[in-house]
């Protein structure tokens, strides 16, 4: 792929963004629980509080971006990273947890739609000269974030066996860099790109409603994907009696993102209209899910009882490669001229309140009682009713 300088730039922005983040997250749970020793429901609260810090305010960095350009939003974004995690790997108390971990976040809230929106709007200027389908940029992006989903925490693994500041300090040391390396190579001005003036997007976000399907339906999809940490480990541990499998189960996902996106996107995604891609997609987490939900009478355990788990697994991945670059490919048609960083902050925040709203029922659902089978064929269900809602038309 023939890649201009910017985007080369911006799909490793997201590597280095995953590595850092990574790095540290996957031991967070852990660190206040045993390290600091706060109570398994103020763990929750503080996991929740940076996730809503991030998502929730992706339609505030998009807005920024927007207004002021990506690159003082990007730079920002990166220094409060730094000294989130910096803070983070001294602080000691419930409050001092507190406002980095909120620190953490919305640092991701400011960078995260700044380089998303540009990598979208980028990819259709690619697509405009003839060089390929706008999903093929968008699904290296998306094997960039994952390859550093992948590494980070085999980097923040190693580093632990010494201890949890450290950890945060390497995350910051790789945030440094990426800064370094922005304030360097990140161009002033962009051309193509207009920064907008006029208040009043979100009221004609508001009243999109296309745009609003399409946040319903990658809303359903992300919270299908969630699954991976709330009903997977559930089974995992049925079926074995421990969640040892489930880093395994996790490296496979990650494996088959960095190894199978780019054919799957050359092969299947590039011949399909955006809406059938999506379609498709949602169809194989679909199937996942009842895979899981006719092995579950059977009651099998051992090495025969993660078999239905890894077809999830397998097929919720497939899945989630057709879904997740078709979504960012589409939002540039659905949105107004020189809003592209307010609508693609806006789907993470109307997404992920579905996925905050679907968890918590969807917990409620695994501990109901039910018969074992029910609970995954309502999640099954969860992707046909996204194909429900989608925009007819791209």
């Amino acid at each position: 792929m023939r890649l201009s300088p910017l985007l080369r730039l911006l799909i490793l922005t997201q590597l280095a963004f995953n590595i850092g983040f990574f790095a540290v997250l996957p031991f967070l749970s852990e660190h206040l629980g045993q390290g600091i020793g706060m109570a398994g429901w103020l763990v929750g609260f503080v996991l929740g509080l940076r996730t809503f810090s991030q998502q929730g305010l992706f339609v505030v960095g998009g807005a920024l971006a927007d207004r002021y350009g990506i690159r003082p939003v990007v730079l920002a974004g990166c220094a409060l990273r730094i000294a989130g995690f910096a803070w983070l790997g001294h602080a000691a108390s419930t409050a001092t947890v507190i406002g980095a971990v909120l620190l953490i976040g919305f640092a991701a809230a400011l960078f995260s739609p700044a380089v998303e929106s540009e990598v979208a709007r980028q990819a259709v200027v690619w697509e405009e000269q003839g060089n390929g389908t706008r999903t093929r940029v968008l699904a290296l992006f998306t094997v960039a974030g994952q390859a550093g989903a992948f590494v980070g925490p085999l980097l923040g693994g190693l580093l632990l066996s010494v201890d949890f500041q450290l950890v945060c300090l390497a995350g910051a040391g790789i945030f440094v860099l990426v800064l370094a390396g922005h304030a360097w190579l990140l161009p002033q001005h962009i051309p193509g790109r207009e920064r907008v003036r006029a208040k009043g997007g979100v009221r004609i976000l508001l009243r999109n409603r296309r745009f609003l399907a399409l946040c319903s339906a990658y809303g359903a999809y992300l919270l299908a994907y969630n699954q991976l940490y709330l009903a997977l480990p559930d089974e995992v541990e049925r079926a074995t009696g421990s969640q040892t499998a489930l880093a395994w189960l996790f490296a496979l996902s990650s494996l088959l993102v960095v190894t199978a996106q780019l054919p799957v996107t050359r092969r299947v995604g590039d011949r399909l209209a955006l809406r059938r891609s999506m379609v498709a997609g949602l169809l194989l987490i679909s199937a996942g899910f009842a895979v899981v939900a006719l092995a579950r009478p059977a009651g099998w355990t051992g090495y025969a009882g993660l078999l239905p788990a890894a077809g999830f697994v397998v097929l919720l991945t497939f899945g989630q490669m057709l879904v997740a670059p078709v979504a960012r490919a589409w939002v540039p048609d659905l949105a107004e001229e020189g809003r592209l960083g307010l609508y693609t902050g806006a789907l993470s925040s109307v997404s992920g309140l579905i996925v905050l709203v679907g968890s918590a029922l969807t917990g409620t659902l695994l501990d109901s009682g039910l018969p074992a089978t029910v609970p995954w064929l309502v999640l099954a269900a969860v992707p046909l009713a996204a194909i429900a809602v989608l925009p007819r038309r791209a």
